[in-house]
């Protein structure tokens, strides 16, 4: 049950990550998270969406370097402490996490996570009781 994120290396000149955005509203893509990294020359925009397929296709039909990897999406209780408890069972289940961003929902907080190797990270995960989102989650947050 990973989900689908997207990345999209940008230029880093004024205007480019508002082109990207554009480009997304223009053909109504409902982007739920957004993590930006950049560099001296370029940045890498990470994002999930409503519908990664049609985006990541929209997005390379105006000229931009997109691509997906598989992540996972956990959901976490908003409080105190939320985000602890659950690297307490990455860190006991060895889950090895290069990087993460986080966004709201109504009821709960949603991680993301690129983590070294996803299904088995998945599978600990889940038999621990997380629950691990799909892109058809996603899509209904």
């Amino acid at each position: 049950m990973s989900i689908k994120q997207i990345s999209v290396f940008l230029e880093n000149k004024p205007g480019r990550l508002q082109k990207m955005t554009g480009v997304l509203a223009a053909h109504e893509i409902d982007m739920r998270a957004l993590s930006l990294a950049e560099t001296k020359d370029f940045g890498i925009a990470r994002i999930i969406v409503d519908d990664p397929f049609y985006a990541t296709n929209i997005l390379k039909d105006n000229d931009f370097i997109a691509s997906m990897t598989d992540v996972l999406a956990v959901a976490i209780p908003d409080e105190p402490g939320g985000l602890d408890k659950l690297l307490q069972i990455f860190a006991a289940e060895e889950v090895n996490i290069e990087y993460m961003y986080a966004f709201l929902g109504a009821k709960d907080a949603y991680m993301i996570f690129r983590v070294s190797h996803t299904h088995s990270a998945e599978t600990k995960l889940t038999n621990k009781g997380l629950r691990v989102l799909s892109d058809e989650d996603i899509a209904e947050i």
